[in-house]
This record gives C-alpha cells, sequence and structure tokens, in this order.
C-alpha cells in the first residue's frame, strides 16, 4: 500500500475548525471567482481603459490583496482571526457593489483597491490558521501538512470552477448583476461567520504588533521563497490577462474563457491530493516547487512557439488549453508546498505575519510585472515575444529557492509540534 493511501483517511478525521476554515475558502473563491475572470473584458470595452491600464489596475489589485496581506496576517495574530476575517467580508461586499456601479476610472481603481483589501484582511487570517492547524494535525499523526493544504486547495479551486460559470451565467444579463451576485455570496459568508467562527481558538498565541518586521526581514531563505512565490503569481495572473487576449485573437470573443478557467478547476479538483500524495512521499519541497515552476514554464512556451502559426477558431483554443493544463499541474505542485514550507521558516508566534508577507512580496512582484505584462501585449512585437518572456520569469525563479527544505532550528525555525 502506498504512503498517499495511508495518508487519505486520515486526513478525513479534521477537525470541525479545520473544515470550517476549508469551507471558508470554497466561498470566498466563489464569490471572488464569479467576478474577476471577467474584469478585463469589461474595463476594455465597457470602460474603454487602454491595455496599460487594464494591466495597471489588475496589478493594483492584486497588490492591495497580496500586497498588504503582511497587514491582515500581523492582525490575525495580534486580535486573532475572527474580527478581521468579519472585517474583510464587509468591505469585500461593499468594494463588489462599489465595482458594479463605477463607471470613471478613479471608481473603478477605489473600487478594485477596496476589494484587494478586503481579501487582505481575512485571507492571510484563514490560511495561517489553516497552516497552524495543519502542523497540529501532522504532529498529532494525521499526515503530512502538505495533504491538509492540499485540501484546502481543492476547496479553493471548487469554488473557481463554479465561480466563473455562475459569472457567465450572469453576464448575459450585464457586469452589475454579476458583482452584485458576488456580494451576495459574502453576505451569506459574513453570516455564516458570525454564527460559527469561534471567539477564541486554542493554542493560537497573540502577540503584539510591533516587533516581528527586523527578524523577517533578515531571514534570507524565507525572502528567497517569497521571490520565488512570487514569480509563480506573476505567472497565475496571466490567467486574467494575457489568456484573455489570446481567447479573443482566436475566437473573436471570451466566451471560451470560462471553460478554461472550468478546465483548470477541474483539474485541481480531481488531481490535487493525488499529486499531492505521490510527490509529498517522493520529492522534497525544494524538488516539488523546482518542478511546478519549470511546468509553467513550459506551459507559456507551448502558446508561444504555436502563436507565429497564427492559429484561429477551435484550433486556435488548443495553445491556450496546453498553456491552461500545464500552468494548473504546476500550480498542484507550487501552492501547497510553499504555504507547507513558511512554518519551518517563520519565528514563532508569528505565522500571520510570514502568511502574509509570502504573498506581499509576490504582490509588489505582480504590482510591477502586470504593468509591464499589458504594455508587452501592446508593444507590436512578434506575437512569440511576450510569450517567451513569461516562460523565463518561472523558470528562473527555481534558482531562488531556498537550498534546504527542512526546518532550520534555532531562531526563526518553527517547531514542527510547537504552536506557531
Amino acid at each position: 500500500m502506498t504512503r498517499a493511501a495511508v495518508d487519505l483517511p486520515k486526513t478525513t478525521r479534521l477537525s470541525p475548525l479545520l473544515r470550517l476554515l476549508i469551507l471558508t475558502q470554497l466561498a470566498f473563491n466563489l464569490g471572488f471567482f464569479a467576478v474577476l475572470p471577467f474584469l478585463s473584458e469589461h474595463l476594455g470595452q465597457a470602460v474603454g481603459m487602454a491595455g496599460w491600464l487594464v494591466g495597471l489596475v489588475l496589478g493594483l489589485r492584486t497588490f492591495s490583496q497580496q500586497g498588504l496581506f503582511v497587514v491582515g496576517g500581523a492582525l490575525a495574530d495580534r486580535y486573532g482571526v475572527r474580527p478581521v476575517v468579519l472585517v474583510g467580508c464587509v468591505l469585500r461586499i461593499a468594494g463588489f457593489g462599489w465595482l458594479g456601479y463605477a463607471e470613471r476610472t478613479w471608481a473603478v481603481i477605489g473600487a478594485v483597491l477596496l476589494i484587494g483589501f478586503a481579501a487582505a484582511l481575512f485571507s492571510p487570517a484563514v490560511e495561517s490558521e489553516v497552516t497552524r492547524q495543519a502542523v497540529v494535525h501532522e504532529a498529532a499523526g494525521g499526515g503530512r501538512r502538505t495533504r491538509v493544504l492540499a485540501l484546502f486547495t481543492v476547496a479553493g479551486q471548487a469554488g473557481a470552477f463554479v465561480g466563473p460559470l455562475l459569472g457567465a451565467l450572469l453576464l448575459s444579463v450585464d457586469f452589475r448583476a454579476v458583482c452584485l451576485a458576488g456580494a451576495a455570496i459574502f453576505v451569506l459568508v459574513l453570516a455564516g461567520h458570525v454564527w460559527l467562527l469561534p471567539q477564541h481558538i486554542p493554542g493560537r498565541q497573540r502577540v503584539q504588533l510591533r516587533g516581528g518586521t527586523g527578524t523577517l526581514i533578515r531571514n534570507r531563505r524565507f525572502l528567497a521563497l517569497c521571490c520565488a512565490y512570487g514569480a509563480y503569481l506573476l505567472a497565475y495572473n496571466q490567467l486574467y490577462l494575457a489568456l484573455p487576449d489570446e481567447v479573443e485573437r482566436a475566437t473573436g470573443s471570451q466566451s471560451a474563457l470560462a471553460w478554461l478557467f472550468a478546465l483548470s478547476s477541474l483539474l485541481v479538483v480531481t488531481a490535487q491530493l493525488p499529486v499531492t500524495g505521490w510527490v509529498g512521499s517522493r520529492v522534497s519541497l525544494r524538488r516539488s516547487m523546482s518542478a511546478g515552476l519549470l511546468l509553467i514554464g513550459a506551459g507559456f512556451t507551448v502558446v508561444a512557439l504555436a502563436r507565429p502559426a497564427n492559429w484561429a477558431g477551435t484550433a486556435g483554443l488548443l495553445p491556450s488549453a496546453g498553456f491552461v493544463v500545464l500552468l494548473t499541474f504546476g500550480q498542484m505542485l507550487v501552492a501547497p508546498v510553499a504555504r507547507a514550507w513558511v512554518p519551518d521558516l517563520a519565528e514563532e508566534g508569528r505565522l500571520g505575519l510570514y502568511t502574509g508577507a509570502l504573498s506581499s512580496v509576490s504582490g509588489l512582484i505582480v504590482l510591477i510585472g502586470s504593468s509591464v505584462t499589458g504594455a508587452l501585449l501592446d508593444s507590436g512585437l512578434p506575437p512569440a515575444v511576450p510569450w517567451l518572456a513569461l516562460a523565463a520569469v518561472p523558470v528562473a525563479a527555481v534558482g531562488l529557492l531556498p537550498r534546504r527544505s527542512e526546518p532550520a532550528g534555532g531562531p526563526g525555525g518553527a517547531r514542527a509540534g510547537a504552536p506557531v
């Protein structure tokens, strides 16, 4: 019997809190992905933004979310999970409502920033607590932490699978209906968490906001992981920037985009746990992330090689489908492993800060990279060049990964069974 087969029944015995947090991720992504895949087209056509400005707005959205995760993570360390999650849900509801009625550039940017900051509050709070509970689960003999975090990823992708389909259905009305539906989902999430989320989570330490940042900045191994993860996130962000352009070029519309998102989500839902179970028992954290980044680079290369042929129609969608498949398998190898690696590098008691910083550094990379990518796509260069440039990013990031994947021990290295 394989190790993956042994671990699977263990990971089904999750605590009630872990089950709630995993379902929370599903609900978050359901509301979020009902809106996001259609934002690029709305900004370019309905609002009339230039390509570089669309790229900047999408980058600002990612930065206000990922870039400010460090704030949400630090607040969760100080005040606990519940208040940070509830405030974030309220802000997300307001942001989606605002975006639905925003018609001027400044209003769109304000709504997008509010939507991003809302996630900067609730996502690191939830993610850091899931990671902490996964470490406790592993120390208690419940199975590898990567498998718990893979289940968290699966739940998120299940929401990402249904979300675009819901959004595509509502888009037949208008973009405002899509935004209001996203807001309604978060109203339900807010109500559920007011009722179910504990006021205090046993074992979670509360620390002062001051302190910790200096140690984090000096933690070179952790910062190296942040930069490599940022390269992955920049590549993943092209699902919302480069891919819509390619789909519209090939088919004359973006109607196939929802199905490509659905393909990605379906692959994660069906293959994430088997992939994690197989890789986790055979491959180190560093090798898993390296393989994932190389697969992502290969996905961009597929489109670059096919682009000069200028295929259209169904044949023109094949390179995009190949890109989505390779990017998704790369994501399966990178995302759970990066989260599982953080507790080994984080200072004890500040897992929220470190979880947030992982996304903040990557958000800054996406902010810069998205603007460059938007300009590159509109530059008039040979069509393969932007995709080859994007392929080089995750490949180069392999060299940034920390050389050791085991806990460093000593100051800053979290103990596997300790509260972090």
